[in-house]
């Protein structure tokens, strides 16, 4: 039996909660998981800590040093896109064009996003609409629990995040996607670490988690497959 450490972003959370213990009932290891922001998994790894599998965003894994992601290392496990959420029974705000989410943005009096990929992609977005000055006043950037749950305390009044991200979340409701024209799909992968002290056993856990019958779980916790 090993005992493999896997570092993970939020945005695979609910997949991963699902397919995990069947991995360690099938296989008798033991995953032991650190749920750590984009934004502090890169600067640990960067740093030198070593874990066996790192899941987060194909993009920022990529930038990682050389050394970090063992040669061949990084597997694709989902997509997924940008969603819009709001405290459960509040009016759903109208985002089914670009001009749409525009006029919602600048009627809304709270806007929560990450610090995540999609965080990233939005401060872009704003910029590119062209609302970026006027709302930075009301924008709420998180870093450390999903947007979603400042909207379901009422902290924000509209929550950006990957949709995976949003669907688990209790006392919201999901509005829908951004439009397909501004739309942004990110690639979360997995990446064997260079040094990972469990590489075999971690292995196996990647191969089941993009195993066929992990795809049902993938596609209804609002992923797609890669």
């Amino acid at each position: 039996m090993a005992e493999i450490t896997v570092m993970a972003s939020l945005a695979f959370k609910a997949a991963y909660l699902e397919l995990v213990p069947k991995f360690e009932a099938a296989s008798g290891h033991k995953v032991t998981t650190l749920w750590v922001p984009s934004v502090d998994m890169r600067t640990r790894l960067k740093g030198g800590e070593i874990v066996d599998l790192v899941i987060m965003s194909r993009g920022a894994i990529e930038e990682l040093p050389a050394g970090v992601v063992a040669p061949n290392g990084i597997t694709n496990l989902a997509k997924a896109g940008v969603g819009v959420a709001v405290k459960t029974g509040a009016p759903k705000p109208d985002i089914s064009t670009v001009e749409a989410l525009k006029q919602t943005l600048l009627a809304a009096k709270s806007v929560a996003y990450s610090t995540g990929p999609s965080g990233v992609y939005l401060d872009k977005l704003f910029e590119r609409m062209g609302v970026a000055d006027a709302i930075r006043g009301k924008l709420k950037r998180i870093k450390d629990e999903p947007t979603g749950a400042l909207v379901a305390r009422g902290d924000a009044e509209i929550g950006f995040q990957q949709k995976s991200e949003l669907l688990p979340v209790a006392g919201i409701d999901y509005v829908g996607p951004l439009p397909a024209e501004v739309q942004n799909i990110t690639v979360f992968s997995a990446a064997v670490h260079a040094k990972a002290p469990q590489a075999q056993a971690t292995w196996e856990l990647v191969r089941f988690l993009t195993a066929p019958a992990a795809a049902p779980t993938i596609e209804r916790t609002g992923m797609e497959l890669p």
